[in-house]
């Protein structure tokens, strides 16, 4: 990330060169860079051409964002003085916020000679540069694509009632999403920008400095006092690898959502080692609305939109499934129940062969059995239309055991038009 002290530099410089009379600012020479993605996606903006009713906002209309995104919209109306007042009215209140201060060291040295490029300051690193332009880049593409209020990522199929909100990750777009539980159906409440792995997604191994593609949730809330400074104000592990990652062979370990340090606002779109990073006043906002084993973490690559009633098909469906599983179990008919669990079945270290085997003999001590399920979460698996983490409460009881647990399932349909099978099911 570029130093503030280098992007301190350089601003100090273009405002020795101001005079008591304001100079009319310099043409900006605006080359085929990123730059002029960033100036075109705000004339698009500028244009009206994207309806209002579609555009969403951050949580707050005056946050850091909003304001930067007002400041390089502004470039684009060639609105310079408004532009610098609004990055130095962001700056007073994040000083540490980088890409605000190239925006700014940008505008002071447009009043005194052409710039040809977003960051046409000289002893700075270009990599650093670059970095700030991507990172503009993706706030900006977050305002000039916005996601319709009227969609929903496909993967919230059911959310329990315990469950308060959820979180999705798209590390493509660089934003999180956090959608609010309201009687099972997840409804938009705010989105953030965040960073993720520095060689991108679908994390395979511990060290390839990727971010993992999945269903997680929420393990822990890891105390302030044992953080550094790198992680900002907060942290959360996920539980990667999860049972489905662990079953293709995935492996590493320490995948967070945390913070960043004190000495910048946020980092780069790729710049984590695998971890989602949120600037500290979004994490905060965040962090208050996480549940401790409870809250899923869905990250994706390229997340789907759906309608909110496309669901119901598939919820209805899962519903009915899991239902017969239950009501199999219950009758003491084995082999029904056994039937409910498809060819790739696994569970700790059994297979379906080997835990089939178990369930007979445990069955055969049964003289009755009665299941209980409620608190039931559903959700699809990015990138899959055929695997399903199914979580739910079980309240078990027979003529020889009784137990309350939590327990997780995955579900997969067999093919297009097959029916769908338990190939994995342990306690949380």
């Amino acid at each position: 990330m570029a130093d503030t002290a280098g992007t301190g530099r350089a601003m100090k410089s273009a405002d020795s060169l101001i005079t008591h009379k304001r100079p009319e600012y310099s043409r900006l020479f605006i080359t085929a860079t990123i730059l002029t993605s960033v100036i075109a996606a705000f004339g698009l903006l500028a244009s009206g051409a994207l309806a209002n009713d579609h555009l969403t906002l951050p949580e707050s209309v005056t946050g850091p964002e909003t304001l930067l995104v007002k400041s390089l919209e502004e470039i684009t109306e060639s609105r310079m003085d408004s532009a610098l007042s609004g990055v130095e009215q962001l700056l007073k209140t994040n000083p540490n916020f980088r890409l605000a201060h190239l925006i700014k060291g940008d505008l002071l040295l447009a009043r005194s000679r052409p710039i040809s490029n977003m960051g046409d300051t000289a002893g700075l690193s270009q990599q650093h540069i670059a970095d700030l332009r991507e990172e503009a880049l993706a706030r900006v593409q977050h305002h000039r694509e916005p996601v319709s209020r009227n969609m929903t990522p496909k993967y919230l199929v059911q959310m329990p009632p315990e469950q308060n909100y959820a979180i999705i990750a798209d590390t493509g777009k660089s934003r999180l999403y956090i959608y609010e539980n309201v009687g099972g159906r997840p409804r938009y409440l705010a989105d953030y920008y965040i960073s993720s792995g520095k060689n991108g997604s679908q994390k395979l191994k511990e060290g390839d400095k990727k971010t993992p593609i999945g269903v997680y949730f929420v393990t822990a809330n890891v105390p302030r006092e044992k953080l550094t400074d790198f992680y900002g104000g907060a942290a959360f592990p996920i539980n990667y690898p999860n049972e489905w990652d662990r079953r293709n062979g995935r492996s590493g370990f320490g995948i967070w959502i945390h913070g960043t340090p004190s000495d910048t606002y946020s980092r780069p779109p790729r710049a984590s080692d695998g971890c989602v990073v949120l600037a500290n006043e979004d994490l905060q906002t965040v962090a208050k609305r996480l549940q401790v084993g409870i809250t899923p973490v869905i990250i994706s690559d390229k997340i789907e939109w759906i309608k909110p009633d496309d669901t119901a098909v598939l919820r209805s469906k899962l519903i009915k499934h899991l239902e017969n599983w239950r009501r199999d179990w219950e009758s003491g008919n084995i082999e029904a129940y056994i039937g409910n669990y498809g060819q790739d079945f696994f569970s700790g270290n059994r297979n379906l062969a080997e835990w089939s085997q178990h369930k007979r003999q445990v069955n055969s001590a049964k003289n009755w059995i009665k299941v209980g399920i409620r608190n039931i979460g559903m959700f699809l698996y990015p990138g899959r239309d055929d695997l399903m983490v199914v979580n739910f409460d079980q309240e078990y009881s027979s003529n020889n055991l009784s137990n309350r647990i939590k327990k997780r399932q995955y579900w997969m349909r067999e093919n297009k038009k097959g029916p769908w099978k338990i190939i994995y099911e342990s306690a949380i």
